[in-house]
């Protein structure tokens, strides 16, 4: 028999050496380098990834932080307004009470004194206007130096009442 090559001999021999050449090429060498750079480089950018969600997450948190106390900060100056409104609308009533009270005792003040001025000026009124009839009177029922005696005693006497 002759040797002959057979399709799958030539076949495996073309492997073999397909295979030879990539191990003399240092190709798996290449492949393994190239694939685990690639890995690395895939872990890096996944390191760098959770870094990057870690400080998202922290940031978030303080934001969310931030924003609870300036919510908490907001309703206590709310809070602390509506009392010093209260308080402040408390006052002026008071305020508005007292006012109210002093004009009002001002006002019966000055109406108590006219009443005392209209009473004084009514009682000189009729001392004088008693003292002039009584002069009249007087002067009119005795004449003489008897009679001006008397009417100046009636009118010292009227006036020391009235005056």
């Amino acid at each position: 028999m002759a040797v002959g090559f057979d399709a799958t001999l030539v076949a495996a021999i073309g492997f073999a050496t397909f295979i030879g050449g990539m191990i003399y090429l240092k190709v798996p060498g290449m492949l393994t380098k190239a694939l685990d750079d690639q890995s690395a480089k895939i872990s890096k950018e996944l390191d760098e990834a959770k870094r990057l969600r870690q400080e998202a997450e922290a940031l978030w948190a303080s934001y969310e932080a931030q924003h609870a106390k300036a919510v908490a900060d907001a309703a206590a100056i709310i809070a602390k307004a509506e009392e010093d409104a209260v308080r402040v609308k408390a006052e002026a009533e008071a305020q508005l009470e007292r006012s109210i009270a002093a004009r009002s005792k001002q006002a019966e003040e000055r109406i108590r004194r006219a009443e005392e001025s209209a009473i004084s000026e009514v009682r000189a009124a009729a001392s004088n206007a008693a003292m002039a009839v009584a002069e009249h009177v007087l002067v009119a029922s005795v004449k003489g130096k008897a009679g001006e005696k008397l009417v100046a005693n009636g009118i010292a006497a009227v006036e020391s009442k009235f005056g």
